[in-house]
């Protein structure tokens, strides 16, 4: 079945029942992180819902680095009810395209998935007439934002429905494949028997080296060494695969080392970094988020050297997989695309959908045109036959 159509306007708001009332009481809009700050931490706290995507000191670091040189300005709503009690929070930024005012999203192609973080009894309850009322509050501030392109959010999140997927949408551009883990399966239900032992074939090539091991990143001289390596291997990497340096952008290794050292609540990093190493270099690094139940790959690289022979790529992804099976996760993904390697791990697709809102009259054919233009990009990359042909005229360009 289509789904249906990811633009709103102001005459197809949310279908509420007669009579329905909702808790939202009151929408703002604020403009500086700082001011967010002690809301985001309370929302971003269990049991409340969000990813760890949405984490405050991996947002504001890429804010900092990222988004300020693109010239994105905070845009954080927060919805609360009569007693002025947060139910939740939009971690969005403001930017101009289109000649239009576009609230997206923090976090840009660095974020897999994208979702506000929630007052958990609020989430699991939350109805048609809570987004009508978000969405009223924020025409209220319509002299700020023409529209709001939502996208690659989660349909659900660690078993809860994400409220805003009652809101029309569409499927995300590029899928997210995703490995799930039940509690305490066998090792032989996540990686079969014959790929374990391809790998071990493999692995026993590497285990000679001096100081051969696995192990997460964890003091700063750790991680300094780590990402001195792969921002000096990754774009050797890109060029030999004819892609751009998407790490060379402006900000971009500033927000990465920022957020590798940030300390989230709770312990660990706000991006935690796996490695094989051994004593004369790094081998290969997959790194992303985890929030105990999750695990989400954001990058990675592995080395140029003759170890590159031995697959240490996917050998860092089967001590991944066993390293949070054995925590008790319930799932990992390695972010969206369907990269062959992903494949080998990943066999089922977390699904991922896009909503665009209007907020102005002048807004509507804006988020129109930008829901035309995804749904063209996602039927593109679900055929093989135009992707070879965008592949290839990419290819020709750069030559």
């Amino acid at each position: 079945m289509a789904m249906m159509t990811a633009v709103i306007e102001d005459a197809a708001a949310p279908a509420q029942p007669s009579g329905a009332i909702s808790r939202i009481a009151h929408v703002e809009v604020l403009q500086d992180l700082h001011a967010a700050e002690p809301i985001w931490r309370a929302l971003q706290q269990p049991p409340h819902l969000s990813t760890p995507y949405q984490r405050f000191e991996l947002l504001a670091a890429w804010q900092r680095h990222v988004g300020a040189a693109a010239q994105v300005s905070p845009f954080i709503v927060v919805a609360s009810d009569a007693e002025r009690q947060p139910l939740l929070l939009l971690p969005l930024g403001l930017e101009r395209g289109f000649g239009l005012r576009i609230a997206r999203f923090l976090g840009g192609k660095h974020t897999t998935f994208n979702m506000a973080l929630w007052q958990q009894e609020f989430a699991q309850r939350a109805g048609a007439a809570d987004l009508a009322a978000l969405l009223a509050g924020l025409r209220g501030h319509a002299d700020k934002a023409d529209v709001l392109a939502l996208q690659q959010q989660p349909l659900s999140w660690n078993g809860v429905v994400n409220p805003l997927s009652l809101l029309p949408q569409q499927p995300s551009v590029n899928d997210c494949p995703v490995l799930t883990m039940a509690p305490g399966a066998a090792p032989l239900s996540l990686i079969s028997n014959s790929f374990r032992r391809r790998l071990m074939s493999k692995e026993k090539k590497l285990q000679p080296l001096a100081g051969y091991r696995y192990g997460i990143a964890s003091s700063d001289a750790e991680i300094d060494a780590v990402l001195d390596w792969f921002f000096a291997v990754k774009p050797l990497r890109m060029a030999a695969q004819n892609l751009p340096d998407v790490f060379a952008e402006p900000g971009v290794a500033g927000f990465i080392r920022e957020a590798c050292h940030a300390r989230r609540d709770g312990g660990g990093r706000a991006i935690d970094i796996h490695a094989l190493r051994c004593d004369d270099e790094v081998i290969a690094i997959f790194a992303g988020v985890a929030d105990g139940q999750r695990f989400s790959m954001m990058f990675n690289t592995y080395t140029l050297s003759d170890s590159a022979r031995y697959s240490p790529g996917l050998i860092l992804m089967r001590n991944i997989v066993d390293h949070y099976a054995a925590l008790g996760y319930s799932a990992l993904d390695l972010g969206i695309g369907s990269d062959d390697y992903k494949r080998l791990f990943c066999k089922s697709d977390e699904p991922i959908f896009d909503s665009f809102v209007a907020l102005t009259a002048r807004g509507r054919l804006g988020a129109m045109a930008m829901s035309a233009a995804a749904r063209a990009k996602h039927v593109v990359k679900h055929s093989p036959g135009l992707m070879r042909a965008l592949q290839l005229a990419r290819g020709a360009l750069r030559r």
